[in-house]
């Protein structure tokens, strides 16, 4: 069944170049496909090895193709007339040529320094999720379409002009809903609503503290508790990222303030509960604001990346910090404390059915306008370090978006991002970048 979705793209795709009086394509496919002898390739993100961002290249590799159960999904803007475009705008699925593209994680870091539990072997091609165009369709897969406009969590492999994922990781975009919106919602809205609504029981009338508030998850929480009557969201960001998400926030503190004196002054019990993405002495701060029956979760160690590889001494430093819980203490106090991983529960602890559930909710909130994705900036594959470097500098206010058709800056032709189409590194020239400004394309 795949491989007749790829022939049926690719015939209609010459048929449409024959009608506008081009020759076809050379081996079919089109929007940047190569083909080296059968093996159809593409474009995509490869990391060499943990460390730094010079582990990071854009190198050509075979295409994929779905298994049984499984999607081929195209990540790719519709820029130019292909098979996808033409059967999607025959169902009324063209939205006005917007891009297709993949997110980007601060745990996409993370996996970079290899400062994970497990890391996966390398050399592997980074991201967790993405939006596109379904291009072909593995055996036993149903209620999905050749043409379908879909989002997706990957299992790795997202930062790709193809990839495969199995069905039960893919949902329908929803048709007022833009690429790069859907690229921006899986991750930071799943999160944010398990945490809230499955972990800590959200209600009327409660309190949260959200580390990270302009990040994507933290834009997440604040819109979802929006959706709840009189609930107090405390939030420590950038001093520079406060005017741009004062409205969506009820009280902002600076990340380097004294917050818990702060949220004590205006909340002298403090919060119900606590999300927290940082770790180290975060946890027993977190733990000290709590009210009885409040609830703490961690689902983040974003202070154990202090610079651009991995440092023992700052996971030493972010595990000696952490608050040892006493259990005995918890029980006294009436406080719960939790974690949550959402790429482990879908992963590996095979709970998509429950994701499946909790997407459709929030689908239905982003119908009803209750919710929207915040995208900071849009990033060309060959751009894909200064993005990463970006979110490290935490300068990012919601997601930031990988743009596989997105045309790099001029600075970026010569960059040691690229590669041959063998595939080999091109030769770093020290200096030669050291004051290159990047300018993604801001939403």
């Amino acid at each position: 069944m795949a491989k007749e979705g790829v022939e049926k793209a690719e015939e209609t795709e010459q048929m449409i170049e024959k009608e506008a009086g081009k020759e076809p394509a050379e081996g079919g496919g089109g929007g940047g496909s190569h083909r080296l002898g059968d093996a159809q390739e593409m474009r995509a993100v490869v990391l060499a090895g943990f460390g730094g961002l010079n582990k990071l290249r854009v190198t050509r590799k075979a295409m994929p193709e779905p298994q049984d159960g499984e999607l081929k999904i195209r990540v790719k803007a519709w820029s130019k007339f292909s098979a996808l475009r033409n059967i999607a705008a025959a169902r009324g699925e063209l939205n006005k040529g917007q891009s297709s593209l993949s997110g980007l994680n601060f745990i996409d870091l993370m996996v970079r320094q290899g400062n994970i539990d497990t890391p996966p072997k390398t050399p592997l091609v980074p991201g967790f999720e993405c939006s596109g165009i379904v291009e072909a369709l593995g055996d036993s897969v149903k209620g999905f379409e050749i043409g379908d406009r879909v989002m997706a969590f990957v299992n790795y492999s997202a930062w790709a002009e193809v990839v495969c994922t199995p069905v039960e990781f893919v949902y329908k975009i929803p048709e007022d809903m833009s690429f790069s919106e859907a690229a921006a919602f899986p991750m930071n809205f799943v999160t944010a609503y398990m945490m809230l609504f499955e972990v800590a029981n959200l209600r009327e009338g409660m309190s949260v503290l959200i580390h990270s508030a302009g990040g994507g998850v933290g834009q997440a929480v604040a819109q979802l508790c929006s959706t709840v009557p009189n609930v107090t969201v405390f939030g420590t960001a950038s001093t520079f990222k406060h005017e741009a998400i004062k409205d969506s926030v009820t009280h902002l503190f600076d990340r380097n303030a004294d917050y818990v004196q702060e949220v004590k002054r205006i909340s002298a019990e403090g919060v119900d509960i606590v999300l927290d993405c940082l770790c180290g002495d975060n946890t027993g701060k977190g733990l000290s604001l709590l009210k009885p029956l409040g609830t703490y979760i961690l689902y983040g160690s974003s202070n154990m990346v202090t610079g651009e590889t991995k440092s023992f001494f700052s996971f030493a430093k972010s595990w000696w910090q952490v608050e040892k819980v006493n259990p005995i203490k918890l029980y006294e106090e009436n406080k719960v404390i939790a974690g949550f991983s959402l790429l482990n529960l879908l992963f590996k602890q095979g709970r998509a059915g429950l994701i499946r559930g909790v997407v459709d909710k929030l689908i239905a909130l982003y119908n009803q306008k209750k919710i929207k994705p915040v995208v900071d900036s849009l990033w060309a594959l060959e751009e894909v370090k200064e993005a990463m470097q970006r979110i490290h500098d935490r300068g990012n206010i919601g997601k930031l978006i990988l743009d596989v058709e997105k045309t790099p800056t001029p600075l970026m032709a010569n960059d040691s991002t690229e590669t041959s189409e063998a595939g080999e590194e091109e030769e770093d020239h020290e200096g030669d970048s050291e004051n290159k400004e990047r300018m993604p394309f801001i939403q």
